[in-house]
């Protein structure tokens, strides 16, 4: 009997280490930007697009503070609001500074840091209409000036984030606020939805909410109310267009001591929803969601996992988001919680590319901005 159990324990013990090998195996770590006494922070809050092999992904910069349990920015100091951009899949990167152009991608209001002192602030405007949605080379970003209460503006780009137009004023769809960061679905020349975090009735964070333009940007109408108002929060939605009429999106949810993620789907394209189990049941402190579907129909949820070990972690759903895969672990090797707000493509050779900020023992304590290039296993 108790050679039986010992057999039995050393089977699941190598099963454990083949799948860590064969998990290690499969990832590839790159470093996006690293610069020492600098704060690396954030791609779910900026936005993240790609044309085949070219990934444009946004961040902010600040200056490096130990702030104990906070982000450890230096909110005394400017903050930048940069993009990051590969040519071949997420290898290599290069930083560009849309600010030193003239091109200020930010909230008015700095939600970590001052506002830099070279470049003004632009005043928002009322968008004129007519976007087209399906150019080639066409990108928005949707920013706030308040994690509650806030005023939020989008930009559009025609040139793949080179140069940029707006920003252009989004309303609040009758809420205290709205908490924009980028998650949209091109549907047309100018339909497009917006999936956003407002605030609720106390002015609070926040619920989730649906909109949409039918006319290149000039107006925009709420479509629906995603889930009810939450006793605690419901943030930050990445969002997958399923088939013409379903649409799958994710939330970071908040209540008491918990943190998970939450999902929901839509089949008359936006109208109603229906709550889906959660994907992530625990987040640690909390963590939003990037969300994909691949290439072979399935769903890819990447989040980071700001408990220990503190991780970047990888979910697979092959039945539209019913149900979920175990963690793919991609890194475990944190230094602390202050990581992931990921960001995720997928290659046109199928490898997923993962963006996130993080930070290790091996790289010193500021925040960088991390890619990992992922090969998922078989379906």
């Amino acid at each position: 009997m108790k050679r039986s159990i010992l057999l039995i324990c050393l089977l699941a013990l190598t099963t454990s280490v083949a799948f860590a090998q064969k998990e290690s195996a499969s990832v590839k770590h790159v470093m996006v930007y690293h610069e020492a006494g600098m704060f690396g922070g954030w791609p779910a809050n900026h936005g993240i697009w790609s044309w085949g092999n070219e990934i444009l992904v946004g961040f902010s910069k600040g200056y490096y503070l130990d702030l104990g349990d906070r982000h450890h920015i230096d909110r005394e100091k400017p903050e930048f609001h940069m993009l990051a951009r590969s040519l071949d899949g997420g290898e290599t990167w290069t930083i560009e500074d849309p600010g030193a152009k003239g091109y200020l991608l930010t909230e008015g209001g700095f939600l970590h840091g001052v506002p830099r002192p070279d470049v003004s602030i632009p005043e928002m405007e009322d968008c004129e209409g007519g976007i087209d949605f399906t150019h080639p080379d066409f990108v928005m970003a949707t920013r706030t000036n308040s994690i509650g209460s806030g005023i939020s503006r989008f930009f559009y780009s025609y040139d793949r984030g080179h140069t940029w137009e707006g920003p252009f004023r989004l309303p609040n769809f009758g809420a205290p606020g709205i908490a924009a960061r980028t998650d949209y679905i091109v549907d047309g020349e100018n339909d497009c939805m917006l999936f956003l975090t407002a605030a609720k009735a106390n002015g609070e964070e926040g619920r989730l909410l649906c909109v949409r333009t039918k006319d290149g940007g000039k107006t925009w109408k709420l479509v629906s109310w995603i889930g009810p108002e939450p006793e605690g929060f419901e943030i930050m939605p990445a969002s997958v267009r399923l088939s013409e009429t379903d649409i799958l999106v994710a939330g970071r949810d908040r209540e008491g001591d918990r943190r998970w993620i939450s999902a929901y789907l839509s089949k008359d394209n936006g109208e109603t929803w229906e709550k889906l189990d959660n994907p992530v049941e625990d987040c640690g402190i909390g963590n939003p969601p990037a969300m994909i579907k691949l290439n072979d129909g399935r769903i890819c949820l990447i989040y980071g996992f700001r408990g220990e070990p503190y991780s970047i972690r990888a979910r697979l759903s092959s039945d539209g988001g019913q149900t979920w895969s175990g963690d793919h672990v991609l890194r475990d090797d944190g230094a602390s919680r202050d990581i992931g707000y990921p960001r995720v493509v997928q290659r046109p050779d199928g490898k997923v590319v993962a963006l996130y900020y993080f930070n290790d023992l091996k790289t010193g304590p500021e925040r960088y901005i991390g890619a990992t290039i992922w090969t998922p296993p078989p379906r």
